[in-house]
């Protein structure tokens, strides 16, 4: 097992903290639109999908043990089980994706790919899990009409996310601050 030095632990924390103060920056809709994205994908490309992806899974983990890191400063199990949840955990598969790609990937273009085919993953699960637990509270909410609901509205904010954090990395990159 990969030992990480104290400068690894030091940006996952800085980087989970971050997917944190995203969530927090929150507008109020059937999903809340929140900068949650940015902080994925900047955990990504600052770490690299290993170490970006324990930062997300640090963040939810948080989460789960009633840390008020998820939007509008919730917590717990319910929120991960509520129609929300399966967003939340799609950002794991976001990161498993970047990292397991990530391996051979070393250009920006294929990196943004990545980035985007996860956040399409990350849709798919939210998008059948929203269905699910709506079905479950008695209020059947079809896939294409939760798709309408909780995806069609938040692909150009985030695509936009997306560009900003290829770009606020690539700085960084230049600074030297990261690899």
């Amino acid at each position: 097992m990969k030992q990480f030095t104290v400068r690894d632990l030091t940006f996952m924390a800085m980087m989970t903290a971050l997917i944190a103060v995203c969530a927090w920056i929150t507008i109020p809709m059937t999903i809340p639109f929140t900068m949650q994205t940015f902080g994925v994908f900047m955990a990504l490309l600052v770490l690299g999908g290993m170490k970006g992806t324990i930062s997300i899974a640090l963040y939810i983990l948080l989460g789960m043990a009633g840390v008020p890191v998820f939007s509008g400063f919730g917590a717990g199990m319910a929120v991960l089980a509520g129609p929300t949840g399966g967003y939340i955990v799609g950002f794991l598969f976001t990161g498993i994706l970047y990292w397991v790609f990530t391996r051979q990937e070393r250009k920006t273009k294929g990196k943004a790919a990545l980035l985007a085919g996860g956040l399409a993953v990350c849709y798919l699960f939210g998008t059948v899990w929203f269905s699910i637990v709506m079905h479950g509270r008695g209020n059947p909410v079809g896939f294409f009409q939760a798709i309408g609901l909780c995806v069609a509205p938040y692909v150009l904010p985030d695509l936009l996310k997306l560009l900003l954090a290829l770009q606020l990395s690539e700085r960084l990159k230049k600074a030297g601050v990261i690899q």
